[in-house]
């Protein structure tokens, strides 16, 4: 047929089968031709512009199309600050401060060994004896026994078992037989030490502490112990060798002194230390100890 037009491929059976987008396809024995696209898959022509209808018949500058945002785009509003769902409110942290809190101690506690030992010892007897008189005792023996373990008890307490004294960063408190007495230590102006321990306030007051009581004794006994160390010292210098470093040698009670002097003075111009001192009256030692009074005076009276 020499260079006449190629003729078009003749589709196996009937026509071609329309598969997916439309596309038109024919078999001949294996191979298959695709069909031309569609009308509808064909790219749109690009709009021109009014000026390339012109008198003059030039084309212009074509623009590009410009593609459309996507639907979920414009449908979805942007969301503000105020819109937005508000979060579960947390509780505001406090902030670290710059130094560390100090850690609160527990307060010292200064008693007296001899007085708790013959304190609980007294105790004892007075129990053993009001027993055997209560239980086996005739006629007015057992009353005038109750009364007189009402007021011995308390008294014994008192003097013995109740005497304490406690001191913290803060304040210093005095628990006599009859009363409690607490201090700022900005209100203490001295602590004495000389036949009794007292503590003297700004407004001259003195104070006794009956829980730390004076040994003559113990300071004998202390100051013989520090001259052997002053003697030691001396003979180690003149040996030549290292001397021994002398180190004060108090009686405990008046080492228990020299804690509270050095306590005060470091805190005496702390925020936490001022005031003024209190003293409060012991009625729940009072009240008993008069109560046993009053019945033994009146059993006593009436014979």
């Amino acid at each position: 047929m020499g260079r006449g037009r190629r003729k078009a491929p003749v589709c196996g059976v009937g026509r071609g089968r329309v598969r997916g987008g439309g596309a038109v396809s024919c078999r001949i024995g294996r191979m298959t031709t695709p069909d031309r696209p569609s009308s509808q898959e064909q790219p749109e022509p690009r709009k021109r512009s009014a000026a390339s209808t012109s008198s003059q018949g030039t084309p212009s500058s074509e623009t590009p199309k410009t593609e459309p945002a996507p639907e979920t785009a414009r449908a979805r509003p942007r969301q503000t600050p105020a819109a937005a769902a508000p979060r579960s409110a947390e509780p505001a942290r406090p902030a670290p401060s710059a130094t560390p809190a100090k850690p609160v101690y527990k307060d010292r506690a200064y008693r007296s060994p001899g007085g708790l030992t013959g304190g609980v010892l007294l105790l004892g007897l007075f129990g053993w004896l009001g027993t055997d008189a209560i239980i086996t005792g005739e006629g007015r023996t057992p009353w005038l026994t109750l009364a007189a373990l009402l007021l011995a008890v308390p008294l014994v307490v008192a003097f013995s078992v109740r005497p304490a004294v406690f001191a913290n960063d803060d304040r210093l408190r005095v628990r006599n037989p009859f009363r409690v007495i607490e201090l700022p230590w900005a209100s203490v102006v001295s602590l004495r030490s000389g036949y009794s321990n007292e503590v003297i306030d700004e407004a001259g007051t003195k104070y006794q502490l009956w829980a730390v009581p004076v040994s003559l004794r113990a300071r004998k006994k202390a100051a013989r112990q520090q001259a052997r160390e002053s003697g030691r010292a001396a003979k180690g210098d003149s040996s030549g060798r290292t001397s021994l470093e002398e180190r004060t040698v108090r009686a405990e009670t008046d080492q228990i002194m020299a804690d509270l002097r050095e306590l005060c003075e470091a805190r005496a111009k702390a925020p936490g230390s001022q005031g003024e001192p209190t003293v409060r009256w012991a009625w729940e030692v009072m009240a008993p100890a008069a109560a046993g009074a009053v019945l033994l005076t009146i059993l006593i009276a009436l014979g």
